[in-house]
């Protein structure tokens, strides 16, 4: 069990004068989003060189004040500059859930500008902290075939073990947890809809011919709400994969203002000055 740095502050770093004061926190993996995972994100494909297009769909009434529009549907786009690769935020009133949260990013890749359907997809609820999907998305930015396997599935869980993860006992090729067996990442079934262009996973009639994805998810009580959720197409390249765990789990702090109410005792924490 990991206890605060300093017990005696209050786990909400709220301040009774108006202000919201900095932390440093740890894991990472339970430290939350801290409300602005849309932000991170978006500024990181920005510095990338990301083209980026919003698109509302809402209703407005004739006579209606601009400022009392309703808008139903809020999605961001993002793309890269070769068009192999982009980023959706999605806001919806009919969002797409996984573990019974609404996902927040979508990412997906394509073998060729002309194609124009994903090769994979990848999927990531609130809470999912910030710099591990934009590691993510410097890797898939730095990758010249990001739509082609690289790297074998043991690099994802190489990756967690080298920051004190461990191995799953029934099944310690596919599967890892922290140290505090809140945090898992596994490769098995993956959850419907998640879109894949390997025509396998629509076609196979057993879990044994279906190819296997990679998913990863907090679940700080065990059967309480989970935290977040993040989701991998099996196409998803493994290398991808581990850039995004290898971030989750590492034991850098994180800068946070807001943190989870299901965490805050789990978490370490030291003001930041």
């Amino acid at each position: 069990m990991e206890a605060p740095l300093y017990p005696d502050l209050p786990p909400d770093p709220s301040d009774p004068r108006g202000g919201q004061p900095a932390f440093w926190v740890g894991p990472p993996h339970l430290a939350g989003d801290d409300g602005r995972l849309y932000d991170v994100v978006a500024d990181a494909l920005a510095g990338l060189g990301w083209a980026s297009l919003t698109i509302v769909r809402g209703r407005h009434e004739p006579d209606e004040e601009p400022e009392d529009r309703q808008v139903l549907r809020s999605t961001v786009l993002h793309i890269s500059p070769d068009a192999l690769r982009w980023a959706q935020w999605g806001l919806a009133d009919e969002p797409f859930h996984l573990g019974g949260l609404p996902i927040a990013w979508q990412i997906s890749a394509r073998a060729e500008a002309s194609s124009p359907l994903a090769q994979w997809s990848a999927y990531f609820t609130r809470d999912v902290p910030g710099e591990a999907v934009v590691d993510f998305l410097v890797a898939l930015d730095a990758s010249n075939q990001p739509a082609v396997p690289l790297a074998e599935p043991e690099l994802v869980l190489d990756a967690v073990a080298t920051h004190g993860w461990f191995r799953d006992i029934d099944q310690p090729e596919t599967a890892a947890t922290d140290p505090t067996f809140t945090s898992h990442i596994s490769l098995g079934e993956v959850p419907p809809l998640i879109q894949d262009g390997d025509l396998r996973t629509l076609s196979a009639e057993d879990d044994e011919t279906r190819p296997a994805g990679w998913q990863a998810w907090a679940e700080p009580t065990l059967r309480a709400p989970l935290l977040w959720v993040a989701s991998f197409a099996a196409s998803v390249p493994h290398d991808l994969v581990a850039a995004f765990a290898a971030s989750l789990s590492s034991t850098a702090p994180v800068l946070r203002r807001v943190l989870p109410e299901a965490t805050q005792e789990r978490l370490l924490r030291a003001p930041a000055i």
